[in-house]
């Protein structure tokens, strides 16, 4: 069994700010017991604002933040943030750092859909990424990589019994629609269990942002194997500590046969 920690928030245009919220949050994820803390896709610094700013390395000042906070309370943190990339652009990375772990997770599809353009100022990762907590797997993806049940089920072959899915779900009809299933989907496709942790809706904390980035809806989503969903938040900011227990994901692979019985 692993206990993991959910830390819905909005994330302000300031880095330094955002740092004091992951140290609130993991400091109330860990009182309870947690040993993994999941903060958003676009942690570091919302969507809406230059990302070129405020794009660090992983061995920068924001993530060396990040990782002492870890450190300090003997956990895995996985937050989003942006990191340089070579050609201009920066890149969509989660950072997963602590219990000897520092390394980044570069997102691999690119919300170029309804109406945005993420790779105009955003270049693709291409490695799918795993680490080892307590004995359990976990794969991560980002967002936009939600819709793509292939990336899912390589976790799956990797090892993976549950993905980490950070989010800054854009907004819009049907779209609250569309994460829950696409969360439920990606967990029955891969048999894993998928923690889906999303910018809170900033109309929720009454935050003005940029109308036409993608900046959350919130509604953080856990979902097993069978599809069963255990945990959601609302709108507003929030948090959630979950047990996750890796004999189920076996178990759902066994029943289903999604991966045994693939033939392409």
């Amino acid at each position: 069994m692993l206990r993991i920690g959910l830390c819905q928030l909005t994330s302000s245009a300031e880095p330094a700010e955002n740092v004091t919220a992951i140290r609130e949050g993991v400091a109330r994820a860990a009182g309870d017991g947690a040993r993994v803390v999941v903060f958003p896709e676009a942690t570091m610094a919302r969507f809406g604002v230059p990302l070129g700013p405020v794009a660090e390395p992983l061995d920068g000042p924001w993530a060396k933040s990040v990782a002492s906070i870890a450190d300090e309370h003997r956990v895995l943190v996985v937050a989003g943030m942006f990191t340089p990339n070579d050609d201009g652009r920066v890149r969509n990375t989660l950072l997963i750092t602590g219990l000897g772990h520092h390394l980044g997770y570069h997102k691999i599809h690119l919300y170029d859909a309804f109406g945005f353009r993420e790779s105009d100022t955003v270049a693709p990762g291409s490695e799918p990424v795993t680490v080892e907590v307590d004995g359990v797997t976990l794969g991560f993806a980002t967002c936009y990589d939600v819709r793509f049940p292939e990336l899912f089920r390589a976790l799956a072959d990797r090892g993976a019994s549950a993905v980490v899915l950070p989010t800054s779900w854009g907004a819009g009809e049907g779209k609250r629609d569309q994460w829950e299933v696409l969360v439920r989907a990606r967990a029955l496709d891969s048999g894993c269990w998928v923690l889906g942790c999303g910018q809170a809706d900033p109309a929720a904390a009454g935050v003005e942002v940029n109308p036409k980035a993608p900046t959350g809806i919130g509604f953080s989503t856990v979902a097993d194997g069978f599809g069963r969903v255990h945990a959601q938040l609302g709108a507003g900011p929030g948090s959630v500590v979950v047990d996750i227990d890796p004999e189920v994901t076996g178990q759902a692979r066994n029943a289903t046969g999604a991966l045994a019985n693939r033939r392409l």
